[in-house]
């Protein structure tokens, strides 16, 4: 076992992280490609097997992640032979739901010690981008069942793509501003109020409790 494969082993958070930060590198490409779809579902697996090897690491129940990611990935099989609606909406709701109990898990694993280990800093970032899926996710579905949720600067009545939601919720929960895209319907705002208040309460509560594990060690 080389270098770079024993630290991803011994660091679990930091593969998860390295791969959703690799993914925010690669839609733009692949929304460009005829079988882009195909190929960010396939993406989206390795990012659910990383998750779930996560969450099998937290206190948390894990057979409810287990029916979730089994759901997602039959789902994701049955999209590539057939497009609907009803299957495209309750795939990005079992997604959505996913991402989010993931992101407790990881949660828990780090709350549940009185230290700091560095695969907890680690899930510190991977644990961010899980949030930020998951309610990118949640504008999908807020999109699926209420066409014009969101409008941007640029084609402002075409639906947002996946890369400009994601867009969104990373802008939302880092706290930097919302960008160019808008929400512009009572629903669509409530999911973003529901983010930004996530948003700072992660870094109030799990952040800083574990920048202060870190330095009292």
């Amino acid at each position: 076992m080389n270098a770079q494969q024993s630290f991803l082993v011994r660091y679990p958070s930091a593969s998860l992280l390295f791969i959703q930060l690799l993914g925010i590198l690669l839609y733009p490409f692949l929304e460009e490609l005829s079988r882009g779809r195909a190929v960010m579902g396939a993406f989206g697996i390795v990012v659910l097997v990383a998750a779930l090897r996560m969450v099998r690491r937290s206190p948390t129940i894990h057979w409810i992640a287990l029916t979730l990611a089994g759901c997602i990935l039959a789902l994701t099989i049955i999209g590539e032979v057939r497009s609907d609606p009803v299957l495209r909406l309750t795939l990005a709701a079992l997604e959505a739901a996913f991402y989010f109990y993931a992101a407790a898990s990881l949660i828990a694993y780090m709350m549940e010690d009185q230290r700091a280990t560095t695969d907890e800093l680690f899930a510190v970032g991977a644990t961010f981008t899980l949030l930020a899926w998951a309610f990118a996710y949640s504008f999908v579905v807020c999109q699926l069942l209420i066409p014009g949720s969101f409008t941007a600067l640029h084609e402002p009545d075409a639906p947002r793509t996946w890369l400009e939601l994601l867009f969104l919720s990373f802008t939302i929960l880092s706290g930097v501003g919302i960008g160019d895209i808008l929400p512009v319907t009572p629903m669509a705002r409530a999911l973003v109020m529901l983010e930004q208040f996530a948003g700072v309460m992660y870094i109030a509560l799990v952040v800083s409790r574990l920048i202060g594990l870190t330095i009292r060690r």
